[in-house]
């Protein structure tokens, strides 16, 4: 169901535009430390994934304060990039679902379809209940969802906290990371350097 999504390159599309909503709303608050108007910063990344990219899909949404004295750089919340992490939010999701639920792929069929080491995709099933499940933010976060995902079946059990189709679920919850976690996911353990920029 979810492994669909990987022959589907038009799913960028649909991020790129999420993100870009995200960052006009962000825009509009205006600076949170001093109230002035806030100007594009965009800067570009180098992410991994499962779909060729282009320039465009790889350019972070930033945003700087206009004031002189303040110039506080502002990080709208993304659904394509987990913080610093190198690989699209979406990778490090479904490269650790394909692996739960009642038909499980492969080690090697993951990785194939990810274009993601064994040992990367070992990570991130690690990295979800780990790090991302014992977070304070995850444990606040779980309550807005019924039912509740479990800890230690994340990510398979924050998919299923959602309805709808393969596609509608992985947006509600990579929308749903992006509102919790913003920029500032888990860093510790489970997700080595090389996954990190």
């Amino acid at each position: 169901m979810y492994a669909e999504l990987l022959a589907d390159a038009s799913f960028v599309d649909v991020l790129v535009e999420m993100d870009r909503a995200l960052s006009s709303a962000v825009k509009a608050r205006r600076c949170p430390q001093c109230g002035a108007a806030l100007d594009v910063a965009n800067y570009p990344r180098k992410p991994r994934g499962p779909w060729p990219l282009r320039e465009e899909d790889c350019l972070s949404f930033g945003l700087c304060c206009r004031r002189e004295g303040c110039r506080r750089r502002v990080r709208p919340p993304s659904v394509r990039f987990m913080g610093r992490y190198v690989y699209l939010g979406v990778a490090v999701l479904l490269g650790a679902a394909l692996r739960q639920g009642p038909t499980p792929l492969t080690s090697a069929q993951t990785s194939h379809a990810l274009g993601a080491d064994r040992r990367t995709l070992s990570r991130w099933r690690s990295w979800w209940p780990e790090r991302v499940g014992t977070s304070a933010t995850f444990e606040v976060a779980r309550a807005e969802l019924m039912p509740p995902p479990a800890a230690a079946e994340l990510p398979r059990s924050l998919l299923d906290s959602f309805v709808g189709t393969a596609r509608e679920r992985v947006l509600g919850v990579l929308e749903f990371l992006s509102k919790h976690f913003g920029a500032r996911f888990p860093r510790q353990g489970g997700l080595h350097a090389e996954d990190a920029r």
